[in-house]
């Protein structure tokens, strides 16, 4: 009896040293165009500008959020007068509600 013939081993070329200096999109070969209307695939991302970044996005959603937070309390209370001469306080609201 005869074992099944071993699969031939395939001999892989160890990867060259220059694939391996421009990861990515960084070692495509690409125009100017290209690269000119998408830098953010070609420049290496630069951690302080990203950590200033998010703290200024956070600190406005923030704000916004503070804003419309404190919106109810600025719907004062103003005085109406009704048909009759009546004076009544009155909530201030919008035509759109």
């Amino acid at each position: 009896m005869s074992s099944a013939p071993e699969p031939p081993t395939c001999q892989k070329e160890p990867p060259k040293e220059r694939d391996f200096r421009n990861p990515g999109l960084r070692g495509v070969r690409t125009t100017t165009l290209f690269r000119a209307v998408n830098p953010e695939l070609f420049i290496k991302p630069n951690k302080p500008v990203m950590v200033f970044g998010l703290v200024t996005l956070s600190v406005c959603v923030a704000y916004i959020g503070y804003l419309h937070a404190t919106q109810e309390n600025k719907k004062g209370l103003y005085e109406a007068v009704d048909s009759e001469g009546h004076s009544y306080m009155r909530r201030r609201t919008s035509k759109w509600d």
